[in-house]
């Protein structure tokens, strides 16, 4: 409705106000959100008319802080998956490989000249090229990214706060929990959850001391898997349930705050832990893994959607106040970000203690391989939990904009009808936080999906098509192009046999 009223504007003079439509028609500006699925999620001032007033300094800020979030957490894993050399590349390849697609999103609109594109977004874009499937594939892969984004938040959000009650039920009664798992001894412990139960992480607290009554009935109904997910039900469901989430977007400061810390923290635990690294090519040895794997796959699936911002980079671009800089503030931008993510995954990985734990101990969250007596991580995890907990309701919010907004043309059709949708949103987060607490997997095949469509299709087939139709189409544009899209297609399909 805002488009049309726009397009009505322009048929008359300016000075004629006759098509204007009066305040209480226009949505309210504030009430336009952008998000990056494992990022972070809030309100942004959008400008109708011409472009907004944030300065290079800010823009970049704002894409560097939209993009970073959740994903930092599974890093490690991903170079520990790759191997550490061939991890390092593959992080500077996917950030070139994104920026360059996400350039062809920013500059997707300027290849239409038939039509004023001043007021679209890149949905738009997709439907004037594909017509209502470009529209509704949009949407389905949107919402992949959504869904997929709030089931891990789910599983982290049931790690932290198990992990949050562990620490305060064993400060209370002055329990050690890493006597029964492989650690380190000394006065900067860690520890390696997956040595305990074979390969796979880790779904259950440690019985201490079989005879203690009382802490047999903590472990009964303080379980990572089995309890804790639901006590989070009674918490985010009436969140969920909101008309508007104005409310927490005012709490999009916690995401940079826990993104600084993790920084804090890693950089600390590197000066205390020190570098351990060896470099053996091909070939594992008992504490180290070569520097090639097969296994890289899994990390440009996570990557597909730690460097994922395509979705809403036009809205963020469009309120820069010196548009000539968009394409400078966005690689400046993606630089920042390739270097935080080398940052944290190089030092996790480096000055992992090895001996005496082997660098596969690496977990899919790197912040379960510090125990939860660890006063450091410990903070860390309650900064996430909050942001987290602030960060969920705003994406179920999104998701229901598009999806309840596109089927019945009202975002809050009724109650009965937003509770329905909630519902399976919580069920699966709950189902996988029981079944599959694998963030790292739950990561890579999102976004190996969502960026099958964001990431490498539409960019590169939509940059043919104008090309086709303006005669400027050239066999090595067309061959580049259509390598990215098999890029984009091996990366999901590798997913699924990895």
């Amino acid at each position: 409705m805002n488009k049309r009223i726009h397009y009505y504007s322009r048929l008359t003079a300016p000075a004629d106000r006759a098509l204007i439509a009066p305040d209480h028609v226009v949505p309210a500006p504030e009430e336009c959100y952008v998000y990056s699925p494992l990022g972070s999620a809030y309100k942004l001032q959008c400008y109708t008319e011409g472009y907004g007033k944030n300065t290079s300094l800010v823009t970049i800020f704002m894409i560097w802080n939209t993009m970073l979030g959740t994903s930092i957490l599974s890093i490690p894993w991903g170079i520990k998956q790759a191997g550490f050399t061939t991890g390092m590349c593959v992080i500077m390849l996917m950030g070139l490989l994104t920026l360059y697609c996400c350039y062809r999103v920013v500059k997707s609109r300027s290849m239409i000249s038939s039509v004023d594109t001043t007021t679209w977004e890149y949905p738009d874009v997709c439907r004037y090229y594909f017509g209502s499937f470009g529209q509704w594939s949009s949407l389905l892969f949107s919402l992949v990214s959504l869904i997929g984004a709030m089931i891990v938040y789910w599983v982290l959000m049931s790690n932290f706060l198990f992990n949050t009650g562990k620490f305060i039920f064993n400060f209370i009664h002055h329990i050690n929990d890493t006597d029964s798992i492989p650690s380190t001894n000394d006065s900067n412990p860690v520890i390696c959850p997956s040595a305990r139960s074979g390969g796979h992480p880790d779904n259950s607290s440690v019985i201490f001391y079989a005879s203690n009554s009382e802490l047999q009935q903590f472990e009964k109904w303080w379980n990572k898997s089995k309890t804790v997910p639901f006590y989070l039900i009674g918490l985010l469901l009436p969140l969920l349930n909101f008309k508007s989430p104005s409310f927490f977007s005012k709490f999009n400061i916690l995401g940079t705050v826990s993104v600084l810390y993790l920084i804090f923290l890693v950089t600390w635990k590197a000066i205390r832990l020190g570098f351990h690294l060896e470099f053996h090519w091909f070939m594992p040895t008992e504490f180290f893994v070569p520097e090639i794997r097969f296994q890289f796959p899994q990390l440009t699936g996570v990557l597909t959607l730690a460097f994922f911002i395509h979705n809403c980079i036009i809205t963020l671009l469009k309120n820069n106040k010196n548009q000539e800089n968009n394409v400078r503030d966005l690689s400046i931008a993606y630089m920042l970000v390739t270097l935080t993510y080398l940052y944290i995954g190089v030092l996790v990985f480096a000055s992992f203690p090895s001996p005496p734990l082997s660098k596969d101990c690496i977990e899919q969250n790197f912040l379960d391989n510090f125990p939860s007596s660890d006063i450091l991580s410990f903070i860390a995890r309650i900064f996430l939990l909050f942001q987290m907990m602030t960060v969920y309701p705003l994406l179920g919010y999104l998701a229901r904009v598009q999806l309840l907004g596109h089927v019945f043309g009202d975002v809050y059709p009724s109650i009965f009808h937003v509770l329905i949708f909630n519902l399976f949103i919580v069920g699966a987060g709950v189902i996988m936080a029981c079944f599959y607490p694998n963030i790292g997997g739950i990561i890579r095949y999102s976004g190996a999906a969502c960026g099958l469509a964001f990431v490498f299709i539409y960019p590169s087939l939509i940059y043919i098509i104008s090309l086709h139709q303006e005669d400027r189409l050239t066999w090595p544009k067309l061959i580049f192009h259509a390598f990215i899209i098999i890029l984009g297609l091996a990366n999901l399909i590798v997913q699924f046999f990895m």
